[in-house]
């Protein structure tokens, strides 16, 4: 299997004219026309305070189709939050365009954030009351989440007593209790042990085909992205711009310790240190 990097350079504008997609750029194909989940035209994003501004994001092109599992990767405080925050709409861009069709998107951080005085069935709950789901409906359905992630029989526990994997999957049964199209990952396996990590892989994946989930996933873990991703994208060091795509096909079932995988996660490290080095880190 053989890797390229892809110069991802958006397409030049005339001097003076805004960043922002024109009307008839942004409705020519909507990403729900186009099969597209996900669609960022040209995103930055500056923080300022005071009289200075720390760019995050800088002039960020992305599509990720339905169904596609996207990772990305790049060095610490290079935007790959921002970016999902972005995206599910806890932050607003400062420039560009960001669209998802009108899908539902779900986030899903490195801490699994439950609420500790309520049991697994009960933080699932959280989000079907959230949805407006009826009560008589809620218990089925927290029922079949818990199955989903292989837990049932656990829902009337509290967090306390379940482990670090477990709460993980508690978590992403809240996620899914979104009715999200669209799942956004933080790192959410970056704290587990690499045994529980790796069972976790195989159940999203087998989560994702089965409910045909478009996800977008942050890993400063460059074998969980080859592992996991469909295409790894690399962002530079800040400010955030996508430097490199890797396509990932997927030739067969997947192992962390697969050939290809080991082949693509020593590019990715190659790609990461040069761009890290450039940089002073």
């Amino acid at each position: 299997m053989t890797f390229r990097d892809s110069q991802l350079t958006p397409p030049a504008r005339a001097p003076g004219a805004s960043s922002l997609p024109t009307a008839d750029e942004a409705a020519a194909e909507p990403a729900e026309q186009a099969g597209d989940a996900v669609r960022l035209t040209d995103v930055s994003k500056v923080y300022r305070t005071g009289r200075a501004g720390l760019v995050a994001l800088d002039g960020v092109s992305l599509t990720v189709r339905g169904g596609e599992f996207v990772c990305i990767i790049g060095a610490s405080g290079c935007g790959k939050s921002t970016l999902l925050n972005v995206v599910a709409g806890l932050d607003r861009p400062t420039s560009g365009l960001v669209d998802t069709g009108g899908r539902r998107v779900g986030l899903m951080f490195q801490e699994p954030a439950l609420f500790p005085w309520l049991t697994a069935g009960r933080n699932i709950e959280v989000a079907l009351r959230a949805r407006g789901v009826p009560k008589a409906a809620r218990r089925a359905e927290v029922a079949d989440l818990l199955a989903t992630v292989r837990l049932t029989g656990f829902g009337d526990k509290r967090p306390h007593e379940l482990s670090g994997g477990m709460r993980q999957r508690v978590a992403l049964a809240r996620a899914l209790a979104q009715n999200a199209d669209v799942l956004l990952m933080d790192e959410p396996f970056g704290s587990l042990d690499a045994m529980t990590r790796d069972l976790l892989h195989d159940e999203l994946e087998r989560i994702c085909s089965d409910r045909t989930l478009t996800v977008l996933f942050v890993t400063h873990n460059v074998r969980e992205a080859a592992r996991l991703g469909d295409r790894v994208i690399v962002l530079s060091s800040r400010p955030g711009r996508i430097i490199a795509e890797y396509p990932a096909p997927r030739l067969g079932p997947r192992r962390i310790d697969s050939p290809d995988v080991a082949q693509l996660a020593g590019t990715l490290t190659d790609r990461l240190r040069e761009e890290m080095g450039m940089h002073g880190y």
